[in-house]
């Protein structure tokens, strides 16, 4: 059965144009690559600008053996060449994950070393200053565009927009669901399923779709459905029946028509860093390092969360006498809310929070039990007539959370990690979930920034698993800044 005679009228792959979808997508791939590299050419002139500016202003520069009019139109062209050559527009790498950013500093910093070394060499006396000046703006900014950049593709990619791969999903049938869910469930990643292809013992004499992806084939036909369904992406994922040998051979038959390889292994929410792979006896062999829960890197942790939030309790103290004035007038009642909470270890502490309720919210939870708007454990509801004005208006802002600073000062807390869980919820754990408590619960963390109440239980759970078991410091500074945003935006607050 070819991959043609699977094919149903909605699952056709063409634009209105007439063109494939595979080649749309590559159209609009190289589109997306030219805009950054005007992006990036631009931003080195500018910074070349400043850079001379800074270091000479309205003087005449003096001592270099090269005129600066053909040494900045050569630094460009040198910055750009090491761009290129560190992958840095590699298809693979732009668009998603931290591998872009990486790529483009590395890039920056080992020109800028050896400028610095065969300027010593050469003697050619061009200012240092300018120069340092020039590549400190210049890795800023082209950090700074690639991200505009990329929020702007991810806005178009969550539209169905923009420069996505189209991906053809070949395994068995609930592997083959899984992938498609994973991939669905982030669409700014840019992978778009538009077929899938299995087992010969599963097709039918129909046509067939997994949920609504349209089955295109068998594992005897993967080139020739790509083709017709104008995939320029092979996803394969866990089948019995795709052997080491087959699987080599597809990697064969894919040659040279431009359509990419990828194979999915049954290992999901592991971060790149945890991830090595070690090629043994021609087998690549996955290694998965173990979560670190202790350490050295903890302790730096530690150190960080109590410095911080010292240092926040002290310029936030205006803002704190405010609310508690505020809190005060509105209703009779304390200001601050204290609540026995689970942290680390399965141990017990009272958080803090500014009070957003009536004093006797907890009596009335069981009158508005049957509105509960959430799966899972939690209560969550939006209109909720027990909270205040003003705790509206605090909740909107998170600014309730603010007085969990000195559960931080004190160890109970960090800054990012898993949300803080009630007793009754831990009562209900079952071992997957209990591993959110091997570390300490955060004021923020994925949760938060990923929708917090719009979330459902299963995605913060996860989203909290993921965190435990691929933590670090850098994710945390990326989640606080990823905080600011999410609450200006008031995305899931109430």
């Amino acid at each position: 059965m070819t991959a043609a005679t699977l094919l149903t009228p909605a699952s056709t792959s063409a634009k209105p144009d007439g063109r494939p979808a595979g080649l749309v997508a590559r159209a609009d791939e190289r589109s997306y690559i030219r805009i950054l590299v005007v992006l990036d050419t631009t931003i080195l002139i500018l910074a070349l600008l400043v850079g001379y500016v800074a270091r000479f202003g309205d003087e005449e520069p003096s001592g270099s053996k090269i005129p600066y009019v053909l040494v900045a139109p050569g630094l460009v062209l040198a910055w750009l060449i090491s761009l290129k050559a560190l992958g840095c527009y590699d298809d693979r790498v732009i668009g998603y994950g931290a591998d872009e950013y990486r790529r483009v500093s590395t890039a920056s910093l080992r020109l800028a070393g050896a400028i610095a070394i065969a300027g010593y060499i050469a003697d050619v006396g061009v200012s240092r200053g300018f120069l340092g000046i020039s590549f400190a703006v210049g890795t800023v900014g082209l950090e700074v565009a690639r991200f505009a950049a990329r929020k702007r593709l991810h806005r178009a990619r969550s539209r169905g927009a923009g420069w996505s791969r189209k991906v053809l999903v070949v395994g068995d049938t609930a592997h083959v669901l899984e992938l498609v869910h994973t991939l669905r469930r982030e669409p700014y990643a840019g992978y778009q399923v538009v077929g899938a292809c299995i087992p010969d013992a599963l097709l039918a004499p129909v046509a067939q779709r997994l949920g609504d992806v349209p089955v295109v084939g068998s594992f005897r036909g993967i080139p020739e459905a790509a083709t017709a369904i104008g995939a320029d992406t092979v996803a394969v994922t866990a089948s019995g029946e795709l052997t080491a040998t087959r699987l080599r051979r597809l990697g064969w038959q894919l040659e040279g028509t431009g359509v990419d390889l990828v194979v999915a292994p049954a290992l999901t929410d592991v971060a790149g860093p945890r991830i090595h792979t070690r090629p043994v006896a021609g087998l690549p062999l996955i290694h998965v390092e173990a979560p670190e829960f202790r350490g050295a890197r903890k302790l730096v942790k530690g150190f960080v969360d109590r410095s911080a939030s010292s240092l926040a309790l002290a310029v936030l103290l205006p803002l704190i006498a405010v609310i508690a004035l505020a809190i005060k007038l509105d209703t009779r009642g304390p200001v601050l809310f204290r609540q026995v909470r689970v942290g680390r270890g399965g141990q017990e502490f009272g958080v803090f929070k500014f009070r957003t309720m009536v004093v006797n919210a907890d009596v009335l939870l069981g009158e508005l039990a049957a509105r509960n708007e959430t799966d899972g454990l939690m209560f969550k509801m939006r209109d909720d007539p027990r909270v205040t004005r003003v705790g509206r208006l605090l909740r909107k802002w998170s600014l309730d959370e603010l007085p969990q600073l000195v559960n931080v000062l004190r160890g109970q807390m960090s800054l990012v990690g898993p949300r803080p869980p009630l007793p009754s919820e831990v009562a209900r754990y079952d071992g997957d979930v209990a591993r959110r408590l091997l570390v300490k619960p955060g004021m923020t963390g994925l949760w938060q920034v990923s929708g917090r109440s719009d979330l459902s239980w299963e995605d913060g759970i996860r989203l909290d698993l993921y965190y435990v078991e691929n933590w670090s410091l850098a994710a945390d500074l990326t989640i606080l800044w990823k905080t600011f945003g999410a609450v200006l935006k008031s995305r899931g607050a109430y």
